[in-house]
């Protein structure tokens, strides 16, 4: 399948490891236009890969699925229960903090339903949703930040940055036009990720190269 074979970082029995291209669904979408996707790709190959997480069309990085309904269920389930640790890139706009600092973001997230797929932060009807940051660099008006979801909430980092006030430098859903004009892209990637073997329980770490 196209894009495939570069993206894959791991594969055995029981898991498979892909770097995902921004613009590409991880998984398919409503309708004909949008079934080409990394989990369809990677299901032509090997056809017991199932979901486990997902990624945003427009976030690009590791991205993983189990082998069969037995490891897709030991999977979600440590993503459920915390036992996966993502660290994720992004380019924010504004300058944050100094290098170094780190910071939590703790503000509940809801789907906006008349503007779906947008989430929005609702204190009253939210579920409760935990970002962690540290500031890698600066410059005079962006900050590099490395970004760890301790919840897995839909576009969770995009909303919770957007926010505080730092929107991510290219975000076509959150951002606002001027942000959104400054990068060709989301800059937004999933640059680590951390677990525990599904089958063995030997510990994984994958890394993935951030593009911008």
């Amino acid at each position: 399948m196209p894009g495939l074979s570069e993206g894959l970082v791991w594969v055995d029995e029981h898991l498979l490891v892909l770097d995902k291209p921004a613009g590409l669904l991880a998984v398919p979408g409503r309708g004909e236009d949008k079934q080409d996707c990394l989990s369809a790709r990677a299901q032509a190959l090997w056809p017991d890969a199932l979901v486990v997480h997902r990624l945003d069309m427009a976030t690009s990085g590791l991205f993983l699925m189990g082998r069969g309904v037995h490891m897709q269920r030991v999977l979600s389930r440590d993503f459920a229960e915390r036992r996966v640790h993502k660290r994720y890139e992004a380019v924010v706009a504004g300058r944050l903090a100094s290098p170094g600092a780190q910071g939590v973001i703790d503000l509940p997230l809801v789907a906006d339903w008349p503007h779906r797929p947008r989430q929005k932060v609702d204190r009253e009807h939210g579920r409760p949703s935990e970002t962690r940051w540290t500031v890698l660099a600066q410059d005079a008006d962006s900050t590099r930040v490395a970004l760890e979801p301790v919840t897995g909430r839909s576009h969770q980092l995009r909303v919770h940055l957007q926010a505080i006030g730092h929107p991510i430098l290219g975000d076509a859903l959150y951002a606002p036009p001027e942000t959104v004009q400054r990068a060709p892209r989301l800059l937004l990637h999933a640059s680590a990720l951390q677990l525990a073997h599904p089958a063995t329980g030997e510990p994984l770490a994958f890394a993935s190269a951030v593009p911008f």
